[in-house]
This record gives C-alpha cells, structure tokens and sequence, in this order.
C-alpha cells in the first residue's frame, strides 16, 4: 500500500500563513493555518495507507491525531526537503501540503489505492496558484524533484515536465486552490463547509463562510 507523507509546519504566529496578514493578525492567520493542517491530518487519517508520516518543522501539537509518525524536515530549499521526505520512503508514496483543507478521502484515494499504480508511475495534483498541492511516486526518486523551482507561477508546470520527461505515466488530480490570501480562505471555507478550517474563519470574521463577502 501506499505512504502518504504531509509535509507541514508548526503553526506558530508570525511564521505560518504570513500572507493572510493582512486582513488576519498573525495568531489569526496561525489559527487558520492549524484548522487547515488538522483539517488535512484527519483526510489522510480516513484513506487507507500501509504508513501516515507528517514531515514537521517544529513540534506536534494537539491537533495531530494518532497514527501518524512524526519526522523531521531537514535543512534546505523546499525542493531539498520535498526530495528528501520521498527518500525516507520504499515503495509508492504520496506527499501533499498543510494548504487544502478541502481535500477529502475520496481524492486521496484515487492516487493511493494499489489498483492506481497498475496504470500510473506519478500524481500530480495541481494548484489554482501554478503550483502543486499532490505528488505522488511509485519509486520515490529524490532527482525527480531536487532542482525543480518552488513558490513561482511556474512550479506545477517545471514539475509535470520533470515527470514526464523521465518517462513516467502521470495520473492527473483536479485542480484545487491553496489557501495563501484572504479571497483563497473564503472561497475554501465555502468550499468545504463543515472544516474545522471553514468553522474558525467563519468565527474570524464573524459571519458564516458563506456570507462573508457581503457587503
């Protein structure tokens, strides 16, 4: 069976979501983000996987629940860090972000089932923002990421390439939107109703996710 790996921070005021400041004060935009991340943990908690390993700057909290590992994000570019939570697995692995708390089972399931490997040696999730929310492998290759460009508009597209440029057949997931701005944090609470994510911006703004662009 597959690995899923969440690679993710601790959300710790002023060094999480610190571009939702403004219009959130930074324990504002940590609390969004430590919704997001629990909203994330309890997916991947619900898709059936052979391991769950959460690859953490800094240190668990409450909101982790059981049955993940824990291990450290080690020193570099996020490409480095990326490249080296695949090496830590054997076998096909699954790795997304903190920033969807939309995702849900039902999608995770898709790249995770053994059955998808049969057709598929990649996922890939892509992101509204030109990036990635998902990436999957079947060999976990760290040189299939080290030197990709991260956090630029072009990211998601120099990654696809990198996959199918090694010759891999690559299963697409839908599209789906990080949260990194005010406007993604309401169209994700709206999206995703009953989160923990959508019920703390909801309180944030003190009105429903659904209205919250009232005049």
């Amino acid at each position: 069976m597959t690995t899923l790996l969440v690679i993710a921070k601790e959300p710790v005021p002023g060094r999480v979501k610190t571009r939702l400041t403004p219009p959130f004060s930074p324990a504002e935009a940590a609390a969004l983000a430590e919704a997001s991340l629990a909203d994330t943990l309890d997916a991947v908690a619900a898709t059936p996987a052979a391991r769950r390993v959460l690859v953490l700057e800094g240190r668990p909290g409450p909101w982790l629940p059981s049955g993940f590992e824990v291990v450290a994000q080690c020193a570099g570019t996020l490409d480095q860090r990326l490249a080296a939570a695949f090496a830590g697995c054997a076998g096909p692995a699954l790795l997304i972000g903190m920033d969807t708390p939309q995702v849900t089972p039902e999608l995770l399931g898709r790249a995770a089932d053994p059955a998808g490997w049969a057709t598929y040696d990649a996922w890939f999730g892509p992101a509204v923002d030109g990036g990635f929310w998902a990436l999957g492998l079947a060999a976990p290759d760290p040189r299939l990421l080290l030197g990709v460009p991260m956090s630029v508009p072009e990211t998601g597209a120099a990654q696809y390439e990198r996959l199918r440029a090694a010759g891999l057949r690559v299963g697409r997931l839908p599209l789906l939107r990080d949260v990194d701005s005010g406007e993604d944090a309401l169209l994700v609470a709206r999206q995703a109703p009953r989160g923990r994510f959508a019920a703390v911006y909801g309180r944030l703004t003190a009105a429903p996710a659904d209205a919250a662009a009232r005049p």
